[in-house]
């Protein structure tokens, strides 16, 4: 009983960190609403970076444009996905790390998923223009970011039967 516990009060930990990423990942959208949106791009470095407001009708890289509802239902079930890793990592501390990772996925999903549920398009604002890379934003960064270190971890750090042990009943 003590460990259920302690697991749902990870899980709460998760959801609030989450929540914490989801606003300031949508504080910086309105940002650029405000400040980029009709105006040309801010260089940051010229040649290299700069800030330049874009509406993403499509998902990375722009793919499936102007399909809404499927992007909507495919995030809908990642999200489920997400959630319910969350609820079976075991809480130890060796865990910790992948946690937060998985707070940060979650957070990137559904910062991207308010804008398309709300506005029909994500907003996009970080442009590496040196070597045409597409335009993104802080929620890509948490979900780009944490599949990498997830990527790193699951060859270097943990074990197959570091994630057999979650679907073990009991």
């Amino acid at each position: 009983m003590e460990n259920k516990k302690k697991n749902y009060l990870m899980i709460i930990i998760d959801l609030v960190l989450a929540a914490i990423l989801i606003v300031f990942d949508q504080i910086t959208k309105s940002w650029a609403v405000m400040s980029l949106k009709n105006n040309d791009a801010y260089v940051l470095i010229k040649g290299v970076f700069e800030l330049d407001y874009v509406e993403n009708r499509g998902s990375a890289f722009g793919m499936l444009s102007g399909k809404k509802v499927l992007l909507l239902v495919i995030a809908f079930v990642l999200m489920g996905c997400v959630l319910y890793f969350i609820a079976k990592i075991p809480n130890e501390k060796r865990y910790t790390v992948l946690h937060i990772i998985l707070s940060f996925v979650m957070a990137g999903g559904i910062g991207n998923m308010i804008d398309r549920f709300r506005l029909g398009y994500v907003v996009d604002f970080f442009s590496f223009v040196l070597i045409h890379f597409p335009v993104f934003n802080v929620a890509d960064c948490y979900i780009v970011c944490s599949m990498i270190l997830l990527f790193i971890l699951v060859l270097f750090y943990y074990k197959d039967d570091d994630f057999t042990s979650f679907f073990k009943k009991g």
